[in-house]
């Protein structure tokens, strides 16, 4: 009896069919696996390893599929029927999975983002470490630390956010931005040496940026309606009753904000260590010239 029972179920079409499916999966993860390992000795790159696994599992699925669509090929008339008449009730069950599969289309597709880029999506900022097929993985930056800085959180978004919010790059067509410093001087001082000497800083630091900066202006202005821009490091002056004020706007390599910020004022310090009598700093204070004597 035991025997009869055994020999039906691995007689039974479906039941073998299954077993060939199984079969081939284990087969294709096991070669997957092989040249994983090899791709992780002969690839040196991060960035090359990265692209090169994401692509061998991309082909290991769709090996699956196709080897699914084969062997069950003389079922899927039958289940066809039942699949129409679930897909309504399965839409609107998954409709966030398939919003998101849809959303990693549209980055396959469109590349909005990429592996690698410093995004900002809603209010998650930071480095994209991975784009799955439901969800982009980001290494995130900000929130209780100050500057463009990791805090160590990776956050785990659905990709259904291409659709809903919107998309901050700031490392995709242009990977420079803008970045100001204000300076306030004292009235009094020489405001045409304290500027001379502001740009001075500017070019030494900021003029290499300001060079590569204006090449991919150009590439930008292929491929956008985006107007000629001044990428040179620039100054400009503000005069009020308290002090002058001098803006120092240039570009800057999208990674390297904080860094040439601390540049920046460090050099600017020295210029006005160098001349005490000339440059002075502008400070704010509270002078009380009538405090009431309570009798």
């Amino acid at each position: 009896m035991i025997n009869s029972d055994f020999s039906y179920w691995t007689e039974h079409p479906l039941i073998q069919k299954a077993l060939i499916t199984s079969g081939v999966i284990v087969v294709i993860f096991l070669i997957r696996l092989l040249l994983r390992k090899a791709l992780n000795r002969s690839v040196k790159t991060n960035d090359n390893k990265y692209k090169a696994r994401k692509a061998l599992n991309l082909f290991s699925y769709l090996l699956i599929v196709l080897a699914i669509l084969l062997i069950f090929n003389e079922q899927l008339g039958n289940i066809g029927i039942v699949v129409g008449v679930a897909g309504a009730g399965i839409t609107f069950a998954l409709q966030e999975p398939i919003m998101s599969v849809a959303g990693w289309l549209h980055i396959l597709i469109n590349s909005p983002i990429s592996v690698g880029q410093r995004v900002k999506i809603g209010d998650v900022q930071g480095d994209i470490i991975d784009i799955g097929v439901l969800s982009t993985t980001i290494m995130e930056m900000g929130d209780w630390v100050d500057g463009d800085l990791f805090n160590g959180r990776i956050v785990s978004l659905s990709n259904s956010y291409v659709f809903k919010e919107p998309i901050h790059n700031y490392s995709g067509e242009y990977p420079f931005l803008w970045d100001e410093i204000i300076i306030p001087v004292r009235t009094e001082c020489n405001y045409l040496l304290a500027q001379e000497k502001f740009q001075e800083v500017l070019e030494e630091i900021c003029g290499s940026y300001a060079k590569a900066s204006e090449m991919q202006w150009k590439l930008l202005a292929n491929k956008f309606r985006v107007e000629e821009a001044n990428v040179q490091p620039s100054i400009f002056l503000r005069f009020d009753e308290n002090w002058i004020s001098f803006t120092l706007r240039y570009i800057v390599d999208y990674k390297k904000r904080r860094s040439t910020k601390h540049q920046l004022y460090s050099r600017i310090l020295q210029e006005v260590a160098k001349h005490p009598t000339e440059i002075k700093i502008a400070t704010s204070s509270i002078e009380i010239s009538h405090y009431p004597i309570q009798q």
